[in-house]
């Protein structure tokens, strides 16, 4: 997919970011455990670039017991520490903490019989929002809606998530199809998400 129009935030040169571009971003997720990873890679990403996420992203999934909730929820000091020496992650000690008390939120909702795909889609009534954006510039960086999803993912307990965070994720989650309309993957995020 190289001769094509794309999202002016997706840089041709970089083909991490390209591909990510072409094959992830906008596209509609509905498992839960996948939801609930992207969400943590966007907290992590707090501060930084998307591209050192993406960059990082392989080594974080190893690190980080493939973000399978219930073995991070476990995850005790001496293993913090472990995590903190691998320089292929985000070493922060609060986003690894945060990532730690999410997943024991996000099993806490299970307990209470939550299904995490079905909390977040309840917020775009189970369907994508599609924008119509000629630039990406021309977006919010927020919604009313990601600000109800943050309140609501904080209430349940969840760090870094923000309204600001918790937009960019439903983007890439395709919650919202924020590809700008002269890019191909508008239109075929469209038809995926039918």
């Amino acid at each position: 997919m190289s001769d094509h129009t794309s999202c002016a935030w997706a840089p041709s040169k970089d083909a991490l970011y390209r591909a990510y571009h072409d094959t992830e971003w906008g596209v509609p997720e509905y498992d839960s455990r996948a939801l609930w990873e992207k969400l943590q890679l966007d907290g992590m990403q707090a501060g930084l670039s998307w591209i050192t996420i993406l960059r990082k992203r392989e080594t974080m999934r190893e690190e980080f017991d493939g973000f399978d909730p219930e073995k991070i929820a476990r995850w005790t000091q001496p293993r913090i520490d472990k995590a903190l020496t691998n320089p292929g992650i985000i070493r922060s000690p609060k986003k690894i903490e945060a990532c730690i008390g999410n997943a024991r939120a996000f099993l806490d909702g299970m307990e209470q019989g939550e299904d995490f795909s079905e909390f977040c889609w309840s917020f775009v009534d189970g369907k994508p929002i599609v924008s119509h954006f000629e630039n990406y510039r021309d977006g919010p960086t927020k919604t009313e809606i990601s600000e109800t999803c943050s309140r609501a993912l904080k209430k349940r307990g969840h760090k870094f998530v923000g309204p600001t965070i918790v937009y960019a994720w439903m983007q890439a989650c395709g919650l919202y199809n924020d590809h700008e309309v002269g890019c191909v993957r508008h239109k075929q995020v469209q038809e995926i998400a039918r």
